[in-house]
């Protein structure tokens, strides 16, 4: 009688067969982490414009090329002028002026004095930023102005009555 032990089936000492995995298996692999890593690039590259006060945009308008980023300055005083698709007028900080050629109709706070934000490039055929959106920086300033207005307001809220009917 042999009383030697026997290794158990599967365990340590047995020889399973390997699994082959399909190449076509790897291929799809390879697609999902390539799709996965195109999807991921965009979305980082697109959500990141540049933003440059007026006279930074000049100073590097070479590098900057047809790139599209955003120019902050403020509306100069009887530059604002209707075109046939929107509208002209200049932007000016630290005393740099840039000529901007508007697609479109500006916000409704768009006037002169008024800071700006401004999206687009350069035109590589005139001396001008081309614009297709317009981003205003509003104040405080109505509340200041108009104090007794949001006072009324808001008495009137605080005085409401609501009518209940009582038996």
């Amino acid at each position: 009688m042999e009383l030697s032990p026997r290794p158990a089936p599967g365990g340590p000492g047995t020889v399973t067969p390997k699994r082959r995995r399909s190449p076509l298996a790897y291929g799809v692999l390879a697609l999902v982490v390539l799709g996965l890593g195109v999807v991921v690039y965009q979305a980082l590259t697109s959500a990141s414009l540049y933003f440059y006060n007026a006279d930074e945009a000049v100073d590097q308008r070479v590098d900057l090329g047809e790139r599209r980023f955003r120019l902050q300055g403020t509306v100069q005083a009887d530059s604002i002028e209707p075109t046939g698709d929107g509208v002209a007028f200049t932007v000016a900080f630290n005393g740099v002026d840039v000529d901007v050629q508007h697609a479109g109709d500006p916000p409704e706070l768009f006037k002169p004095g008024v800071p700006v934000v401004l999206e687009g490039h350069w035109d590589p055929t005139q001396d001008t930023f081309d614009s297709d959106r317009i981003l205003v920086k509003h104040s405080e300033q109505y509340q200041a102005d108009n104090g007794d207005r949001l006072k009324e307001a808001e008495d009137g809220y605080s005085g409401a009555t609501t009518s209940s009917t009582t038996p």
